[in-house]
């Protein structure tokens, strides 16, 4: 059986969102749905890393051309019941048919779920993976689904079939970054620093608000540099000055499952 979680504090912070609020009346919730690191991002390189088991232990690895180590692969290192959670999404998935995996997550799905980041950890792993949550989306109208992605042929491949409340945005640090330009995508870039989101013209995302909001589909933002970066790295570097300079760019890394 796949698990959602329930949201962690940043993304809590949608529910002061205007145009996010009608998709959590009556009560709804914020929720996520998450896969292994790294092993569920087939397009993933700038940021690529795995926890791998070495001797019985849990062993983070970065990938040949990381620049930024992924701060949800570094949750996975530090807390067991993530781990195991995440895992167990990819495994129950992994194989499976689209109308298979469609049938597998919607009978969890919470029925007091009014938003899902789809992948606070892990990405769409598959066409069909990518067209289960495409088909969820459309089989719940009043419901609102987001995700970061660099699964870009995936999404452009249904990109004449994406419904109001599937909001996705390209995540820049992948092998088809080129895709992002050359088909008009709505994208993020990872800063270092706010004077470089700046300089791109960027506003910077704290919480979530630009990746969910339907309104903003059209509309290129930052993040700013977090999560356990690998020592004396540039992103390392980067982390220190932030801390420096009292600027925030973290939130809680605590994670709750949601049995249903």
């Amino acid at each position: 059986m796949v698990k959602f979680s329930a949201a962690n504090v940043k993304i809590q912070a949608l529910k002061l969102v205007v145009a996010i609020t009608i998709f959590l009346a009556a009560k709804r919730k914020v929720y996520s749905f998450d896969l292994l690191s790294g092993f569920s991002c087939p397009f993933a390189e700038e940021c690529l890393s795995k926890v791998h088991i070495v001797d019985g232990k849990r062993k983070l690895k970065d990938g040949p051309k990381t620049k930024f180590r992924c701060f949800s692969s570094s949750q996975e290192a530090t807390y067991t019941n993530v781990y195991k959670l995440r895992k167990a999404n990819f495994e129950a998935l992994k194989g499976l048919s689209a109308a298979q995996m469609f049938t597998v997550i919607s009978s969890v799905l919470p029925k007091n779920l009014g938003v899902c980041r789809i992948h606070v950890a892990g990405d769409f792993f598959s066409q069909a993976y990518f067209d289960a949550w495409l088909a969820i989306a459309i089989a719940c109208p009043d419901r609102l689904f987001y995700a970061y992605t660099k699964s870009l042929t995936y999404w452009l491949k249904r990109r004449n079939d994406i419904p109001a409340n599937f909001v996705l945005t390209a995540s820049y640090g992948g092998r088809l970054d080129a895709k992002i330009e050359s088909e008009g995508l709505r994208s993020v870039k990872v800063v270092f620093s706010e004077q470089e989101a700046s300089d791109l013209g960027l506003e910077i995302d704290h919480d979530d608000s630009h990746a969910a909001d339907p309104s903003k589909v059209n509309k290129d933002f930052a993040l700013l540099i977090h999560g356990i970066q690998p020592k004396g790295s540039d992103a390392s570097e980067a982390i220190k000055t932030l801390k420096k300079e009292g600027v925030k760019f973290s939130y809680s890394r605590d994670q709750k499952v949601v049995n249903v």
